[in-house]
């Protein structure tokens, strides 16, 4: 139990010294490290680190020999990870298979699996060290800290990282000065709004009540978003730090994790960073010997995207149904069970400490003028990389989908970025080269959001993109307001008459209408921010509505009901696989048999197809196309 700062920064000290000697290779031993993300654990990376313990000890090593996992790597197209200290040697996409080479090779013979390590597109050199790889080149770590490196589940590595060095400094300033020192970073909040963080906490700092709440906001709903359920998994503590300095600052005793219950690796290393830290002393009562006194608790969502909404969210809490508040009041003066609150979501919390840490004009000298720091993004879709990536605001598009995502797969033209999940946006081509930053995005028609970022190709119908986000919206919306409940309805029915071909201008009319009056009327961000996909992609691809509308076609070939399967009686060989395969048994021989071929060609009873593509699928002679 740490019960002064002259103890902590012993400690410390001993926890760095060790943390270092892992890293750097002075305790003479070899440590592998494995990616713990969920992704990798879905991989079965933690059977991997079992097999690497049975074989270290067939071979009497675990003597000089750790073995342990850390957070998400990142780059989780290339996962499983297995890491190599001191020589920082990484290897990638590695299963059961590769334990045993992985030990015999390079831990007791000292060599390098050379097969397993990444090799650069376009390239045939293979690359070693994680920091030589294109994909982390670009990147800066401030919210990411640790995450790849520490076991997220041992308090020591976390300390050594610098972990509480932020709260032992804040506790040494004035509430005030803390505040200040957060709003001169020109932190915004990084789960979707962009709110300056300092100045909701002076809302609530200025606000007199015996009670005040801290919340952290864990709740990821966005499509494609994984970005908070990795530093939850890779250096929970971080946040845990950021939520105590918050709740210093604005004078609050207690705090709340809202997490939802999809997470549980996340949930579970939370709650063993929270014992830790109160075994230690660094939660609980007179934090550090300070008259500082907090401790924080984890309630779990049932997965309602509208609770990512901080009003939803606090309802929630209270243990009522999860569906926003009117505002005013804000929560700052009015939140949970009626008092001030400050609601920050995970990464915002997770940039905290390092403000604290390393002083504000550091963490203001990256980023934007308007948008200072660095962003985490969940880069996916039509992308070659695939995964976790924090770059400095500022980045450009280009950057964020070339140099780091490595560009579209198999050659295919890039067609458009959505950011921002289903309260963003479609961003073309045209707009690449544009910095990425909270007032940009929303000026050309997207916006950040919590940094979904999902990769769109030619392959892709943008009225069915629409379609996808509004399918969820509906899903998702807690039907307390009228435009938000029935107008996304109306929405998405508009919508699927036109992927199913049945549309005519007039409706495109209404759709606009439509799309601006629940924005216009909602009551919360989910409703007001509904029809940015619609909208966005109205704007830059209004011509494949109309194909749509006008010619009942749908020009990717996506739109199930504007398509057909044909088969080229050329290529055709009769060989009957496609048949086997139909579901609907609507494939039948036909009279005409090609030169050179022994059996007839085949056809297609368009009545009769249900459209499923098993017989695309199965034909080993691309002689069945889409039209």
């Amino acid at each position: 139990m740490i019960n002064s700062v002259a103890q902590f920064n012993e400690i410390v000290r001993e926890c760095t010294e060790n943390l270092d000697a892992k890293l750097k290779g002075s305790d003479d031993k070899r440590h592998i490290i494995l990616c713990g993300g969920t992704g990798c654990l879905s991989n079965h990376s933690e059977e991997i680190k079992v097999r690497f313990e049975e074989i270290l000890a067939e071979n009497n090593a675990l003597d000089r020999v750790t073995v342990n996992l850390a957070g998400c790597f990142g780059f989780c197209s290339q996962g499983p990870f297995v890491k190599i200290y001191p020589e920082d040697t990484l290897y990638c996409l590695v299963n059961l298979e590769d334990v045993d080479e992985i030990v015999r090779t390079d831990i007791l013979g000292g060599g390098v699996v050379e097969r397993l390590l990444y090799v650069e597109p376009g390239t045939s050199s293979r690359v070693a060290r994680q920091e030589d790889i294109n994909f982390y080149k670009k990147q800066r770590r401030i919210a990411l800290h640790g995450c790849g490196v520490i076991d997220p589940e041992e308090i020591n590595e976390a300390l050594g990282m610098g972990a509480f060095q932020g709260l032992k400094k804040a506790l040494s300033m004035s509430r005030q000065a803390v505040i200040d020192e957060v709003l001169a970073s020109g932190l915004r909040g990084r789960g979707g709004g962009g709110f300056p963080s300092g100045r909701k906490w002076a809302f609530a700092y200025n606000m007199e009540n015996d009670e005040k709440y801290m919340v952290c906001n864990g709740d990821e709903g966005d499509p494609g978003a994984f970005m908070d359920r990795a530093i939850l998994e890779g250096n929970p503590l971080a946040v845990i730090e950021g939520m105590a300095i918050a709740a210093y600052a604005i004078g609050a005793k207690e705090g709340y994790f809202y997490v939802r219950a999809e997470y549980p690796v996340a949930v579970n290393r939370l709650r063993i960073a929270i014992h830790q830290a109160r075994e230690m002393g660094l939660l609980g009562e007179n934090i550090l010997g300070s008259d500082f006194s907090f401790d924080c608790h984890i309630r779990l969502g049932a997965g309602a995207f509208v609770c990512g909404e901080e009003t939803a969210l606090l309802n929630s809490i209270e243990g009522k149904r999860g569906m926003p508040r009117p505002r005013p009041p804000f929560p700052a003066v009015k939140g949970l069970w009626m008092n001030p609150t400050v609601v920050n979501n995970v990464e915002t919390l997770a940039c905290v400490p390092y403000i604290l840490r390393n002083g504000a004009a550091d963490f203001a000298s990256v980023g934007t003028e308007g948008s200072k720091g660095t962003k985490v993004f969940a880069l996916g879709g039509k992308v070659n990389n695939v995964g976790l990536v924090e770059v400095p605001m500022g980045t450009t598009l280009r950057e964020l989908i070339y140099d780091i995502g490595g560009g579209i797969p198999d050659g295919k033209k890039f067609k458009a970025i959505q950011t921002g999940g289903p309260s963003g946006g479609c961003l073309t081509e045209e707009y690449l080269d544009e910095p990425i930053d909270f007032d940009n995005l929303v000026a050309k028609g997207s916006m950040m959001g919590s940094g979904g970022a999902i990769v769109i190709d030619e392959d892709n119908c943008m009225v069915d993109v629409a379609k996808f986000y509004m399918e969820f919206i509906c899903d998702e919306s807690c039907g307390k307001c009228t435009p938000c409940r029935i107008g996304t309805k109306r929405i998405l029915e508009i919508l699927t008459r036109i992927t199913d071909g049945k549309a005519t201008l007039k409706d495109l009319e209404e759709l606009e209408e439509l799309a601006d009056t629940v924005k216009t009327n909602s009551l919360c961000a989910l409703g007001q921010t509904a029809a940015n996909p619609v909208m966005s992609t109205l704007r830059h691809f209004r011509h494949e509505y109309l194909v749509h509308i006008l010619e009942r076609k749908c020009p990717a070939h996506i739109c199930k009901n504007l398509v057909q399967y044909q088969v080229d009686a050329e290529k055709c060989i009769g060989c009957g696989i496609c048949m086997r395969a139909c579901p609907a048994d609507c494939i039948h021989p036909t009279d005409y048999t090609p030169e050179g071929h022994k059996k007839p060609s085949v056809k297609i009873d368009q009545k009769a197809c249900v459209k499923c593509g098993a017989c695309m699928d199965g034909c080993k002679f691309k002689a069945i196309v889409k039209k």
